[in-house]
């Protein structure tokens, strides 16, 4: 059970977070409450309410941030201390971008050498021939715009229609630059190594193919596929002190998923999935496992719809130390995991009843700060207490 202790002074309900957060007098203009939440207390603040769908936000090393908006715009706020406003926009985003459904600007990351380098990844949908797909690319942010922007990688083939994208991005230690790429609606193909629909993409930061890629001696495969038989994944962490890579999923109706991804791997959609199709009945031989294919960690059934993710490896979270926050989009709450290796041991709601689509979740510098996925949309920061 979770209470809510108000701060002091005088507070007015700002209905679009269904009274979750409550705002404050005052001339900061940023509205905060009070919060419990599995042993922790935490100051929940609104910092903006004037994005247009915000997809991620990727925090600066000299301070501020960049926030993507699904649309196609991309905002930089040059004070991490103050959110207010639409910030500047960046010029420099490819013209191949294309704004459809579930697709536009996606995910945005930082180079780990960004602070030498400045470069910038990004994910967007594409019109190429054939119809839409997702594609990765990198530009350096200075001075307020993008330059020498390059296309990394495209997924092929190009598909109609406007879901599925996937998206996300992580680097790991070695500087490889991972990309999830959802079934585009084409489940049949997440099977199928000779596309990269439904599959986890793995490329040097320059976008060329490392030689250890799990399939780059099968001429009849892909060699930037890492993994593959995934169906959505809309959130991708690894893990700084473990290397562990996880990775969340939309299944249809039910079996949305958490994994951990590990090369020449085959997660097994659509053949195994604890989900149902969405006009009812099973999804082909409606079986959960299969010899050769990799199960879940955890599934929700039915569907939380997970987005963002995110670890907690913050000091000033010591007791949720290695936990998952991920947020939903259709259950519309943060929620909090704790596996003991690959065994879920609990599972919490961080912001409940909040109302609003979780888009992403990133900790940055002693807090969470996540992004809800509406027009208007808001960045809401949770930081401890004290």
């Amino acid at each position: 059970m979770h209470t809510r202790t108000m701060k002091t002074g005088r507070m007015t309900l700002v209905p679009v977070l269904a009274g979750l957060v409550m705002a404050c007098t005052g001339s900061s203009g940023v509205s905060a409450q009070g919060l419990e939440a599995g042993g922790q207390d935490l100051q929940v603040s609104v910092l903006n309410e004037e994005l247009d769908h915000p997809w991620a936000i990727a925090f600066l090393p000299e301070g501020g941030a960049l926030i993507s908006e699904r649309p196609g715009s991309l905002r930089w706020f040059e004070d991490a201390e103050s959110f207010d406003g639409r910030g500047v926009l960046v010029p420099g985003l490819p013209d191949a971008m294309e704004a459809q459904n579930q697709g536009g600007l996606l995910d945005l990351a930082l180079h780990p050498d960004f602070v030498d380098n400045r470069w910038l990844y990004f994910t967007y949908s594409a019109s190429v021939d054939g119809g839409l797909t997702t594609r990765l690319a990198r530009g350096r942010f200075q001075e307020g715009e993008l330059r020498d922007v390059e296309t990394l990688f495209t997924a092929e083939p190009g598909v109609r229609g406007g879901r599925h994208f996937g998206g996300r991005i992580v680097f790991d230690d070695a500087d490889h630059v991972y990309i999830s790429v959802g079934d585009r609606g084409n489940r049949d193909h997440a099977q199928d190594t000779a596309t990269h629909i439904g599959s986890i993409i793995r490329l040097h930061d320059d976008g060329s193919v490392p030689d250890d890629n799990p399939l780059v001696d099968d001429p009849d495969a892909r060699p930037e596929i890492w993994a593959w038989g995934v169906r959505n994944p809309q959130g991708m962490v690894i893990d700084p002190e473990t290397g562990t890579f996880w990775e969340n999923e939309h299944g249809p109706r039910g079996g949305d998923e958490v994994n951990i991804i590990e090369p020449g791997l085959n997660y097994g959609w659509p053949v195994i999935t604890h989900g149902r199709e969405y006009a009812g009945g099973q999804v082909g031989e409606g079986i959960t496992e299969k010899e050769g294919m990799e199960s879940p960690l955890h599934h929700w059934t039915p569907s939380i719809a997970p987005s963002g993710m995110a670890i907690l490896r913050d000091p000033a979270f010591a007791d949720w130390d290695g936990d998952l926050l991920v947020g939903g989009l259709a259950h519309q709450t943060l929620r909090r995991l704790t596996f003991d290796g690959r065994e879920l041991v609990n599972e919490s709601e961080v912001l409940p009843d909040l109302d609003r689509r979780v888009r992403d979740v990133r900790v940055h510098d002693g807090a969470i700060y996540v992004l809800t996925d509406h027009d208007p949309g808001e960045l809401i920061r949770l930081a401890p207490a004290d």
